[in-house]
Order: structure tokens, then C-alpha cells, then sequence
């Protein structure tokens, strides 16, 4: 049975699913969810996922939600298939890729969220993007920004000279900063840009662009 994942193309979630599973060239199938119909808060979609937000996951018999969640069961599940994204075979390096993805989730996310929201999300729902919401959260962004610009200056990617989850978690509202004029906080760090550059390359993650876009259809 193929895995089954419930998302949205443009969705930052779904997308770093995806990226996941073209990183492990896995077969699956994308059941669409339209945001914009509030589809993911009707109780069909409920009963998958209680907090009504995208992705989920259905495999066999067990049902995940959290895109981090899901990457993580991916990576290990599949773990002699395609890319080895967990260094699964090296403890010490294994370690290292789990410390990283705790900085992105607790540390990146949070304050590159907001940014995003306010110059992409903001006009689809009638709001200006409020430039108070970004410069604060700017600042903390730089401040992440100039530790990952430190440790880029010694390893190529974040948990070491491996690609891993660590650098998948950081693709999608990377790749929407990107589009604003908040990519300056990455441009202006030269071992920031270059591992996004590289990152940003990858042909799994190539493979969604096309559809990670805001506009709706």
C-alpha cells in the first residue's frame, strides 16, 4: 500500500513531506485539501487530524499528523531506501542531525513564520503586512541567522558535511522568504546563502516549486 498523504501543494507542511519522500523515492499518493474551503476543519478531515491542519499521514494502520512527526517516521521507516537522511549507520552523526532539527523547529520557524505571514499571507486575507510584526521578528531571525552563519563556516551543512533533516526542515519557508524583501537576512550572510543555494537545488525539492505559491487558484 502506498503511503497516503492528506496536504496542499502550496502548504509548507505537505511540502516538506514531499521533499521527504522524493528524498527516499517513495511511492504515495496526495489526497489535495482545499485550505480556502476550511475543508481541513469539516469533521471527515477532523477525524484524521483533531487540530484540523495539514499534512497527515496514513500508513497501513497507523495515522500521523506534525510534518516533523511524519519526516522523522519517514526517514526512519525507509531508512535503507533512497537518501539517508538520519545518518542512521553513525550515532554520533545521527545525534547531531536531531540537535539541528530541534534549532529549526524551536529556534528558526518561530521567528521566520510571521515574516512570511505578513508579506505573503497577510494581502490574501485584505491586511497590510505589518512592518512592527516583521522588523521584530527580523531581528530574531538575524540572531538565528549569525549562529548558523558561524557553524556553515566550518561544516557544509548544518549537522556536518552530510545533508540531512535537519537542512530538509528549512526548505519551505526558506523558499517563501526567499520571494520577499526579507531574503536580504539570508543574502547578506555568504555561508547562509551558499547552503541555501546548494539546499535549494536538490532535485526532490525541485520537483514542488512549481506548485509552492500563494495565489489562489
Amino acid at each position: 500500500m502506498a503511503l497516503k498523504l492528506y496536504g496542499a501543494a502550496m502548504s509548507t507542511c505537505t511540502c516538506r513531506v514531499l521533499t521527504c519522500f522524493h528524498e527516499k523515492s517513495l511511492d504515495f499518493e496526495l489526497v489535495p485539501v482545499d485550505l480556502y474551503a476550511g475543508e481541513q476543519k469539516q469533521p471527515p478531515f477532523l477525524a484524521k487530524n483533531p487540530f484540523g491542519q495539514i499534512p497527515v499521514l496514513e500508513d497501513d494502520d497507523i495515522t500521523l499528523f506534525e510534518s516533523r512527526a511524519i519526516t522523522s517516521y519517514v526517514a526512519e521507516k525507509f531508512k535503507g531506501t533512497g537518501y539517508d537522511l538520519i545518518r542512521h549507520e553513525n550515532l554520533k552523526e545521527a545525534a547531531m542531525v536531531k540537535v539541528w532539527t530541534e534549532v529549526e523547529s524551536h529556534r528558526y520557524n518561530p521567528a521566520i513564520v510571521p515574516i512570511v505571514f505578513q508579506f505573503l499571507v497577510a494581502p490574501l486575507q485584505g491586511n497590510s503586512p505589518d512592518q512592527t510584526i516583521i522588523d521584530a521578528n527580523l531581528e530574531k531571525l538575524a540572531k538565528v541567522l549569525d549562529i548558523y552563519e558561524a557553524r556553515l563556516s566550518s561544516t557544509k551543512y548544518l549537522a556536518g558535511d552530510f545533508y540531512s533533516l535537519a537542512d530538509l526542515h528549512h526548505l519551505p519557508y526558506t523558499f517563501y522568504l526567499m520571494k520577499t524583501p526579507a531574503a536580504s537576512v539570508v543574502n547578506e550572510r555568504p555561508h547562509v546563502k551558499a547552503w541555501w543555494e546548494d539546499i535549494s537545488s536538490r532535485p526532490a525539492f525541485k520537483k514542488l516549486t512549481e506548485g509552492m505559491n500563494y495565489v489562489r487558484k
